[in-house]
């Protein structure tokens, strides 16, 4: 299953999953996501509704079926921007983490994602 045409829309979607992995969406998470979407996306993107789009799309998509989505989303995406890809997980470590807290719920997600992660970047070589 993939919902994304392009790879830094995905990440976007990724990075929401894990402000959104405590169920509470922080202001310091949100800028931090804010600022990090400034390497994603092309100067004269409209970064805010973006966003907005990211949280709507993740707020109504079936949380039951998000190991699918990464998975697949993963392997599709598996060439693209590599020097996203490396930095991903320092990445939503960061996200997860900008509020001063990283809980039970947050640890969980970080390591399924990077569980999946590992898994397609060991596929790609």
């Amino acid at each position: 299953m993939v919902i994304h045409d392009s790879f830094p829309d995905f990440l976007l979607f990724v990075y929401v999953h894990m402000s959104e992995a405590d169920h509470n969406y922080d202001p310091k998470e949100m800028a931090l996501i804010k600022k990090k979407m400034h390497a994603l996306f092309p100067e004269g993107t409209d970064l805010e509704k973006k966003l907005y789009r990211a949280i709507r799309d993740y707020n109504n998509f079936d949380k039951s079926r998000l190991d699918a989505l990464f998975k697949d989303t993963f392997e599709k995406f598996r060439g693209a921007n590599p020097e996203l890809r490396e930095h991903l997980f320092q990445d939503i470590l960061e996200i997860a983490s900008a509020d001063g807290a990283l809980n039970a719920s947050e640890s969980q997600a970080l390591e399924s994602l990077k569980k999946i992660i590992d898994l397609t970047s060991a596929t790609a070589n």
